[in-house]
Formats: structure tokens, C-alpha cells, sequence
């Protein structure tokens, strides 16, 4: 849910230093505008993704061939979407809108007080087609519900809620029957993915330390808002019991994912410059030890997913973009 065209092009002047490690073979998939959190289908032949380009003014959902071609809108057009995911029938999406609380884009939050993300209570959670004919929708609480992925394997969708009142994550099944709370700490929780067999579950929180952190937090959730720069990871196991925060940076860390044998974490950081927009990749074991610098591309880095074969890294980047606030989707080889 960070919320920052069809050329297949190699990444091009890639440090040695990230090159040799873990990556290589590296395409860029879009060109221009806003391109983001982009997850595999199944047969690892498409990515579904989200994107701010014209004619639309804020984020809309898209699908591409794994090449970068074909790229074509799969959302209303209406309203603000975010966290699009395959099914394991490699036919059917899920994703979040706020369509269904008007046409127009939200108002993006207040800054005036600092950076804060929009968690808008419009936002709900959509089944459809893979050729976007909506079928059903999947959540209905008031506040917001989105950031859903899915275990191939048990069928679960995990999100985040406002429904407990606090930004939780819940599961549900992908005919939104069987939702269950799974968090219940105080503070922002989100981002979550499985890993592959399904046993384990990582997110992103912000959990506030003093009064003054949770007062702050409460005062900009009331307005439909969170602060992402101090956020930790957490490993659970898949219904959220056994918690544990493997991460304290002090900074904003997100976006993790198991690699493909479930034995590591891979996430974005801005450790290296807490409290600026400049983050790369990093990997760890499960209990947060073994840390590793995988990218060093000295801007925003981001939103990695492993291909279902386990040889191909998808990322966001604004490496090499051409204007202010461009973001753009590539792939690499996994070493």
C-alpha cells in the first residue's frame, strides 16, 4: 500500500555489488507514471499490479505478461485501488477499491503534520475475473479493508482490517466466508504474505512505545490516516499465535516476503537511512539474524516477490526514472 508503457528494456549501469550477490539479468517492465506492489500469477507467466497513469489521476489495476507487454487495466477506473493478487485458478483477482464509496479519488491525506498514508475507509475488498468482471465483494465493515494476499496452497486471504477498530489482520477465505481476527496488539499491522507451505505468516507493524506514540497514532487514525516511517517486521505462525518483532531498526521496514524454501525474509529498508524515502533490499533468517544488503541502487526499492518457480525477482524501483515520483516495475534473475 505505499502509494507512489510497454518497452522490454535491460536495467542498465547495476552495481557490482548487487549484480554479484543475488541478482542479475535485470527488465524493466513499465516506463513512466506511478507502478507498484506487481505479484506473480501462478504460472508465473503475468503479474498483476498497481499503476497511476493517464487517463486515470490515482491508482488503478493492471495486468502485464511476465515481459512487461500487454499491459491493460483490469479495474473500474473508478475511485482508488490497491494489493491486487492472484488466485491459485490463475483466472480470478483480488483487490481493494474504494469505488463502491464514489467515483472520484479520495482526497490524499493531510501532510502538513509529516509523511502518512492514506488507509481510507472507503477501501473494500473485491473478487473478480482475471479479465475484470467484478463478482463479488468481499468485505463489507465499515473502515478500511485492504492489502490482501493469498496462500496458494490453503486457499486463505490475509488483510488488514479496521473492523476490530485498530488495523489488524484478519483471514478470510476468497469467497469471503470464515473471517477470523488474527492481531489484536494495539497499532498498525499490514502487509502480510504467507510463505509457501503456508505455516508461517509475515507483516509490517507500527506498535506505538510511549503515550504519546499511541495518542499520535489514534489522532491520525480518526482521520483515516498512519505514519509508515517506524515500521518493524514480525513473523507469526499462520494464525498470528507465536509472534515475534525480528527487526528494531528504529526506521521503516516493509514489504517482506519468504523466500521461496521459507528459510529467509526478504524486505525493504531504509535502515541505512532512517527516515528518508531511500530503501533497498535486505535479507534474514526468520529470527532476524544472518542480515544482508541485497541492493544498492541509492533510491526507493521496493515491493519483491519471488516468481512461482523461485528463479525470478519482481521489484519496484525508481532506478533510472525520468521524472520526480516515477516508479517503475522490473524483474531480475535470482542468483
Amino acid at each position: 500500500m505505499f502509494k507512489f508503457s510497454c518497452a522490454l528494456a535491460a536495467f542498465s549501469a547495476i552495481t557490482a555489488f548487487a549484480a554479484d550477490a543475488h541478482l542479475g539479468n535485470y527488465l524493466q517492465l513499465t516506463h513512466g507514471g506511478q507502478n507498484a506492489e506487481a505479484y506473480w500469477a501462478p504460472d508465473g507467466k503475468r503479474l498483476i499490479f498497481q499503476s497511476t497513469r493517464p487517463p486515470n489521476e490515482c491508482d488503478q489495476m493492471y495486468i502485464m505478461n511476465a515481459d512487461g507487454s500487454d499491459q491493460h487495466m483490469v479495474s473500474t477506473g473508478k475511485g482508488r485501488t490497491t494489493c491486487g493478487y492472484f488466485l491459485k485458478d490463475n483466472k480470478h483477482i483480488v483487490y481493494a477499491s474504494t469505488h463502491g464509496a464514489g467515483d472520484a479519488c479520495p482526497t490524499p491525506p493531510d501532510r502538513s503534520h509529516g509523511y502518512v498514508w492514506g488507509v481510507f475507509a472507503g477501501y473494500d475488498i473485491y473478487l473478480a475475473t482475471d479479465a475484470g468482471k467484478i463478482l463479488k465483494q468481499l468485505t463489507n465493515a465499515p473502515g478500511y479493508d485492504a492489502e490482501a494476499t493469498i496462500n496458494w496452497k490453503t486457499g486463505t486471504v490475509v488483510y488488514t482490517s479496521l473492523a476490530s477498530g485498530d488495523l489488524d489482520l484478519w483471514t478470510m477465505k476468497t469467497d469471503g466466508s470464515h473471517k477470523r481476527q488474527i492481531t489484536r496488539k494495539v497499532g498498525y499491522d499490514g502487509g502480510a504474505v504467507f510463505s509457501r507451505d503456508g505455516r508461517k505468516l509475515v507483516w509490517r507493524a507500527g506498535y506505538p512505545k510511549t503515550p504519546e506514540d499511541l495518542a499520535r497514532y489514534k489522532s491520525l487514525l480518526a482521520a483515516n490516516t498512519t505514519a509508515p516511517m517506524k515500521m518493524e517486521i514480525v513473523v507469526a505462525d499462520a494464525d498470528g499465535s507465536h509472534a515475534s518483532t525480528i527487526t528494531d531498526f528504529g526506521c521503516a521496514s516493509f514489504a517482506p516476503t519468504f523466500t521461496p524454501d521459507g528459510k529467509k525474509i526478504l524486505f525493504a529498508s531504509n535502515k541505512h537511512a532512517c527516515d528518508t524515502r531511500r530503501f533497498e533490499l535486505y535479507m534474514m533468517n526468520l529470527d532476524g539474524s544472518g542480515l544482508e544488503q541485497v541492493t544498492d541502487f541509492g533510491g526507493f526499492t521496493s515491493f519483491p516477490e519471488f516468481s512461482p518457480d523461485g528463479k525470478t525477482l519482481v521489484f519496484c524501483s525508481d532506478r533510472d526514472a525520468k521524472e520526480k515520483y516515477e516508479f517503475n516495475i522490473f524483474t531480475a534473475e535470482w542468483k
